[in-house]
């Protein structure tokens, strides 16, 4: 099998094994997740955050970095402009005008671009080296090939979402970090180290 179509098929495995959770299970793991976010990424409270909407049964960031924006965060939304083009991060707070977008999921209607210090990323699932499967159309990975300065790139995910490869290509461009509702876990070594809340916040604070 080709790593095209084992993308797919696994694709379509996790998506389905994730709507498939139940509510009360996928609210706890995403308590979770939020409070690991919040401690170990202090530091996104004055940051420009480029989030997402969430996507059939995606952890859901929104409630997480709304705490960030009444210390002075910033937060964007990306919107498709084009096919092959990188997405732009629209500035978004509560009552933001909205719109439909691609996939018929909302984006802020014309409010002002933002280049986001940090992105919170989606992933379908993702590998022992911090790589992740996205829904295939490359969007996440030309924009942050795009980026003069690369952003802080926080991945977020259910564990069962965990892959051992997901068979990266040239063009992939692993996670810094990794959010499960089991930890925080750093990229950039052999596989992915699960670090302590504690330990990554100063990370993110002094360096």
């Amino acid at each position: 099998m080709d790593w095209r179509t084992w993308r797919k098929h696994e694709r379509e495995r996790i998506i389905a094994e994730r709507l498939a959770v139940p509510s009360a299970h996928s609210r706890q793991w995403s308590a979770a997740i939020s409070i690991l976010l919040q401690q170990g990424f202090p530091s996104l409270r004055q940051k420009k955050i480029g989030l997402y909407w969430p996507f059939r049964g995606e952890y859901d960031p929104r409630p997480a970095v709304l705490d960030f924006m009444t210390t002075g965060a910033v937060l964007a939304l990306p919107e498709v402009i084009g096919k092959n083009e990188p997405l732009c991060f629209r500035e978004w707070w509560p009552d933001a005008p909205m719109r439909m977008g691609a996939y018929d999921i909302p984006v802020p209607h014309e409010t002002r671009c933002v280049e986001p210090d940090a992105l919170i990323v989606p992933m379908v699932g993702f590998d022992q080296k911090g790589y992740r499967l996205g829904y295939g159309s490359g969007y996440f990975d030309r924009t942050l090939a795009a980026f003069s300065i690369c952003p802080l790139t926080i991945g977020v995910a259910f564990e069962l979402q965990r892959l051992e490869n997901v068979h990266p290509q040239l063009h992939d461009i692993a996670m810094q970090y990794v959010i499960t509702e089991a930890g925080i876990f750093q990229a950039g070594r052999k596989q992915l180290e699960r670090i302590p809340a504690n330990q990554c916040a100063k990370d993110n604070t002094t360096g």
